[in-house]
């Protein structure tokens, strides 16, 4: 069983012996980078940052076009801000949110970057990227990156 490749791209991974394909789909950056009101974080330079809304749609169907539930199959989604936009299976994720938000039981759409302040600062551009990962622990490909400044 894999999942509908992101971009048209897909990785191969092995689990128990039988490979799967793991490639989520419409991890789509909308609306990206919306500042939206509420408060702020302070950032690494000592100055607050305002709200800079990252929003996606979770994939809905595996590559077969068979339905996938993403309040049961997926786990999280992981969120990675760099410099660069060169991102790799090896780097650290900035922040990871669960696909289901525990207080509201609803799926997870959007992260506030400004949360990332302490490792951020003002008049930098920064990319950022995204993967879902799936219960089972496969990956998608890092969605394409987007830039954003505070």
């Amino acid at each position: 069983m894999s999942l509908a490749p992101l971009k048209g791209r897909r990785i191969n991974a092995v689990h128990s012996g039988t490979r799967w394909t793991l490639s989520l789909v419409t991890i789509l950056l909308l609306g990206i980078l919306s500042g939206c009101g509420g408060g702020g974080a302070s950032s690494s330079d000592g100055g607050t940052l305002p709200a800079k809304t990252l929003s996606w749609a979770a994939p809905e169907a595996y590559t077969d076009n068979t339905t996938l539930n993403p309040m049961t199959d997926l786990d999280g989604f992981e969120i990675y801000v760099n410099e660069s936009g060169s991102f790799s299976d090896g780097d650290t994720p900035s922040a990871v949110v669960s696909a289901v938000d525990p207080t509201t039981h609803t799926l997870t759409s959007s992260f506030n970057l400004a949360n990332l302040a302490p490792y951020l600062s003002k008049g930098i551009s920064y990319r950022v990227s995204m993967r879902a990962v799936a219960v089972t622990g496969l990956k998608s490909d890092f969605s394409p990156p987007a830039s954003f400044s505070f």
